[in-house]
């Protein structure tokens, strides 16, 4: 890699650990721009713990990491915000604001993320939901919309900033099979040259349709994977 490829997260020898107990050790991880990164494994094996650590929500507690050039030792309450604005990150549960429109969702995150008020501000919005087939659904709000539609407007959400990186925790989690070919489709269609999604997922059939790299946390391990193994 050149200097200017630094890797988008970099975790040597890293540990994780809550309440005293170890959820994982011995994490060696470098993921660049331009990778699909699956994270499998069973419940409670520390797909999502992983994940926390990566946006800042858990500590590493032990080990180096890097995540866009952000040093996580040095990541605290004060400033999570710095980390945030450079990953977009997609949960489960869509995490909606269910008292205002799909727009207005995503006006609040650039609001807080500094945007001044003005035509910049919006077109960066019509972008993100044209991006995800929402455009004309901009005025509606959160349960008017269908579980994928609100996905979508999850994503939309996450790309708001440009981020080199996405982080999404089970997207698919919720929604029925149908739904969830089209979320996949449009995550896979996220990773550029410039960005990495990295997704923990059940659903297996995923990688078949939209191979990547694999992870596979178990008994407190991260493995890679090949798909032939699951």
């Amino acid at each position: 890699m050149g200097m200017n490829e630094m890797p988008l997260i970099n975790i040597e020898n890293g540990g994780i650990t809550i309440a005293e107990h170890a959820v994982l050790q011995g994490i060696n991880l470098t993921i660049g721009a331009g990778e699909l990164v699956y994270l499998i494994g069973k419940t409670g094996s520390g797909k999502s713990s992983l994940l926390k650590c990566l946006y800042g929500e858990l500590q590493l507690s032990r080990g180096l990491g890097t995540v866009c050039g952000h040093d996580l030792s040095t990541i605290s309450r004060k400033n999570v915000h710095t980390l945030r604005r450079d990953l977009g990150i997609i949960f489960q549960d869509f995490a909606l604001l269910p008292d205002r429109t799909a727009f207005e969702n995503l006006d609040f995150v650039l609001g807080a993320t500094g945007w001044s008020k003005g035509s910049a501000r919006e077109n960066r919005i019509k972008t993100c939901l044209d991006a995800v087939g929402l455009v004309t659904k901009g005025y509606k709000m959160p349960h008017a919309l269908s579980g994928g539609e609100q996905q979508r407007l999850a994503i939309a959400r996450a790309l708001l900033n440009e981020p080199p990186l996405i982080i999404a925790d089970e997207p698919t989690g919720n929604l029925d099979p149908e739904t969830t070919n089209g979320i996949l489709q449009l995550l896979h269609d996220l990773v550029r040259k410039d960005r990495a999604v990295i997704m923990a997922t059940h659903d297996h059939s995923a990688l078949q349709a939209f191979p990547g790299r694999v992870l596979h946390c178990d008994q407190g391990r991260i493995e890679e994977s090949t798909n032939q193994l699951l």
